[in-house]
């Protein structure tokens, strides 16, 4: 059986939405193991007169639970 959670997550860049979702992924990636699918749920940007400033995007991240992993707890 495979269990996965979802996490919602905002990520941001200067340069593009690309950029923005690559580095959300990359920061996740960090500090949670087995990343296993993103959805994209919106993007929006700040603009400076004809200029846009700042690229967000909405993620939604999947990761697979680790079914064998040992509670700390117990340890």
């Amino acid at each position: 059986m495979e269990i996965k959670k979802h996490l919602l997550i905002t990520g941001n860049s200067n340069v593009s939405w690309k950029d923005a979702i690559v580095k959300a992924i990359a920061e996740t990636s960090k500090t949670i193991d087995y990343l296993s699918e993103v959805k994209i749920l919106d993007q929006r940007a700040s603009i400076n007169g004809d200029k846009i400033t700042e690229y967000f995007v909405d993620l939604d991240l999947s990761f697979t639970v680790d079914l064998n992993r040992k509670d700390n707890a117990d340890s």
